[in-house]
């Protein structure tokens, strides 16, 4: 007898290949048979209805690291269909955490109420594990928790000793499991290193067969020569790469994409194994601090603080933030997402264009202001082309990634207007660019979430509904999958989605959490 048994569904089984009509099995933690099962007994049996029967889709840049320790559950991830996430991107991880950078840490996680009982890899995982968790986690090593923990923020080529150092930890951070090395290279102290530093440290990775993920030093005017850095330094540390949230910001580089997928394709001919991910969506979001010069951020958080208050510096960076404006656009669209200070509240989801005039001020005026509050706040900036998004999207080398983390409807999760793509990022994919627009068969954007990451990440068990292979199954219905959430409204689980199993266990039935945490940490010795 089966444990459960998914019967007349349409099945699209991650390889690409067309759907198929068949019953899907689970015996335990695993797929048990694929095939015409009737007279087949379970304790569960789940009738299709005709539905899509999938492999669970993995998000392959995710930034849950601190969100699943604040509720485990996974609420808008699971709810979309997602059951692994590939955290520890753009070069921040939540582990290692150096003596330096600890007491930052803690005041980070003191807002969600969390203890930071972990300095490596290992004891992360280990937290995680302890916690229980509704997804399956892949953890990566970032370069910002690498370099902050030998140098801290400083804006320099580090000795010989500090580039060992680095790479030590970089090879003890992947003997603990990490399946990745990741870099945000417009965030410092990440944004601080050379090509050189960059190439050692992918060394060290490759050496425990861990792929190279990288938010690259330009997406807008200096995309191409991105581009080439990053495929110079996969060549050099014999590293497969990543390139993260594939795209091209600002008016005048919209077009830009079928250049840089171009130089892709150049590349693999070339011998180098580079791969790309996506979000669907036109705009980004990251920190506001990110719209502040790099060099003003050299020395770290504190010091940031004290340049802007600098009339010198404040002067400099003001320059330098206009500039940077005319280039990427005005400041009505850059929108801010949440902010943990209550004061600044009333700020959520209005324009740094709105904000000033509100406050009888200029843009940059009121950036500073926000800043100098002294609390991390969100923003959501409009940038992109509808046209390059979809033409990025059906490339053959392109995945699917939220660049999101696991939020909820309630609890400290709920706060602030963060980006729709927390909640919607695969449910949209499904519903507008394959159902509405075509933009992408069924079976193919399946294969970009299930399939493509999983081979890209290692997980040699996982991506397609085979015998033998993990439960991991996502059940939806391809006439109604869709994503609620808005910018103006971001916190509205997605539609569509009845089923998830993790590991064999039902996590959401009919659209609801089962509050099943069935998930498990994939480290690189499970594969």
């Amino acid at each position: 007898m089966y444990d459960l048994l998914i019967k007349g569904g349409k099945v699209v089984d991650g390889s690409g290949a067309p759907w198929f009509r068949a019953d899907v099995a689970v015996a335990g933690d695993r797929i048990a048979a694929v095939g015409n099962l009737d007279g087949a007994k379970a304790v569960q049996v789940v009738e299709a209805g005709g539905q899509c029967v999938s492999p669970g889709f993995i998000d392959i840049h995710s930034h849950s690291d601190t969100t699943i320790l604040v509720n485990p559950r996974a609420e808008s991830k699971i709810r979309q269909g997602v059951t692994t996430e590939v955290i520890g991107q753009c070069g921040s991880s939540a582990a290692p955490i150096a003596a330096r950078s600890v007491e930052f840490a803690r005041g980070m996680a003191k807002e969600y109420g969390i203890e930071i009982t972990w300095d490596t890899m290992a004891g992360y995982v280990r937290e995680v594990t302890r916690r229980g968790v509704a997804v399956n986690i892949v953890p990566v090593v970032g370069h910002n928790a690498i370099r902050t923990a030998v140098m801290g923020y400083e804006r320099r080529v580090p000795s010989p000793e500090e580039l060992a150092a680095m790479c030590d930890l970089v090879a003890q951070a992947c003997a603990d499991g990490a399946r990745a090395f990741s870099s945000g290279l417009i965030y410092p102290p990440s944004a601080y290193a050379d090509s050189d530093e960059l190439a050692a440290l992918c060394a060290a990775a490759a050496r425990y067969g861990a792929i190279y993920m990288t938010h690259m030093r330009n997406e807008g005017d200096g995309l191409l020569d991105s581009i080439r850095e990053t495929v110079d330094v996969a060549r050099r540390a014999g590293i497969p790469v990543q390139i993260s949230h594939h795209k091209a910001v600002g008016r005048d580089n919209w077009g830009k994409v079928r250049e840089s997928l171009a130089m892709l394709e150049e590349a693999r001919r070339g011998g180098v194994d580079v791969t790309c991910d996506q979000y669907p969506y036109v705009a980004s979001s990251t920190g506001l601090s990110s719209v502040i010069p790099q060099w003003a951020h050299e020395g770290g958080p504190a010091r940031l603080l004290q340049r802007l208050r600098d009339p010198e510096d404040g002067l400099r960076i003001r320059r330098e933030m206009e500039q940077a404006a005319i280039k990427r656009g005005g400041w009505d669209e850059v929108l801010i997402a949440g902010t943990a200070l209550p004061e600044l509240k009333q700020w959520e989801g209005k324009t740094v264009e709105q904000i000033g005039q509100a406050r009888r001020t200029d843009p940059i005026t009121a950036v500073f202001d926000l800043l100098l509050a002294g609390k991390y706040v969100g923003m959501i900036r409009f940038g992109m082309s509808e046209e390059d998004v979809k033409t990025v999207m059906r490339h053959p080398l392109v995945m699917v990634g939220s660049d999101g983390s696991c939020l909820a409807d309630y609890g400290p999760l709920s706060a602030g207007k963060p980006h729709p793509r927390n909640y919607g990022t695969f449910v949209r994919v499904l519903g507008k660019y394959v159902r509405e627009e075509g933009n992408l068969s069924l079976e193919e954007a399946v294969r970009k979430m299930t399939s493509l990451p999983a081979a890209r990440i290692k997980l040699a068990d996982r991506g397609l509904l085979r015998p033998g292979l993990a439960a991991d199954i996502t059940v939806f219905d391809p006439d109604t999958v869709a994503e609620r959430a808005t910018f103006v409204e971001p916190h509205q689980y997605a539609g569509g989605i009845s089923l998830v199993v993790v590991n064999g266990r039902v996590a959401v039935s009919s659209g609801e959490h089962t509050g099943q945490l069935a998930g498990r940490v994939l480290v690189r010795r499970d594969s």
